[in-house]
This record gives C-alpha cells, sequence and structure tokens, in this order.
C-alpha cells in the first residue's frame, strides 16, 4: 500500500493557536509542533490520513498526562484543520501560525525544557 503524501505540512517549530492572546503570557496557547503521523489502515479516508503531533506550552490535558504517565505524550489532530483557517471577530484566519520572533521562541525553547524534561531524562 502506498500511503498518499500530503499536499502541504507545517515547518517543526512553535506556533500560537488563534485563540492566543498577545495580552496574555508568551505560552498561552502555544504549541511546538513536532512532527506529521501517518494513518496505515487501508480504510483511512482522505481527510484522515495525515495528522499532527504537537505539544502544549501551558498545562493543558496532555501535559497533565506526561505528568501522570511519566512518558512522551503528545496531541494530535487531523492535518487538514491544523493547516486550515477559522473565522474570528468577522474575519477569516489561520488556525495556527508560525512563531518567527526570536525572543518569543527563546522564552518558549526554555519554557519548553522545563515542561517536557521528564522525557528527555527517561
Amino acid at each position: 500500500m502506498s500511503l498518499p503524501k500530503p499536499q502541504r505540512v507545517p515547518k517543526v517549530g512553535f506556533y500560537y493557536h488563534y485563540k492566543h492572546d498577545p495580552n496574555g503570557s508568551v505560552n498561552n496557547y502555544a504549541y511546538e509542533f513536532l512532527s506529521v503521523g501517518f494513518h496505515t489502515e487501508d480504510d483511512a479516508r482522505p481527510g484522515e490520513a495525515h495528522f499532527v503531533n504537537y505539544r502544549p506550552l501551558y498545562e493543558a490535558s496532555v501535559y497533565k498526562a506526561c505528568k501522570e504517565l511519566d512518558v512522551p505524550c503528545v496531541d494530535t489532530r487531523p492535518l487538514e484543520m491544523w493547516m486550515g483557517d477559522v473565522e474570528k471577530n468577522g474575519k477569516i484566519i489561520s488556525r495556527f501560525t508560525k512563531i518567527t520572533d526570536f525572543g518569543v521562541i527563546t522564552q518558549l525553547t526554555q519554557i519548553c525544557e522545563k515542561m517536557y524534561q521528564i522525557q528527555e531524562a527517561t
């Protein structure tokens, strides 16, 4: 079986979800994009064949699960949803936006290392 190749994929790095509040903490609704996953079953529908694996940089449920299970955990969502648009305040915007500000990336890298240090040690 040949798995279909996605047309667009995000670049590895940090992203803000459209719900991010720029007046809030630097890590609210911030995520680290890790990889693309492929559905390996023959019956996967076209829109369900590719997934995004990412982890939150705030204390969301997956972060709490990592701590409780003491194993690496990630959030997963369909790639099409990650790459898609949403409506906010009457405007169409990207659901996730790549963070390019070096200062913000530095802060998020430190937050990520602190939050997920258990994973590095195991």
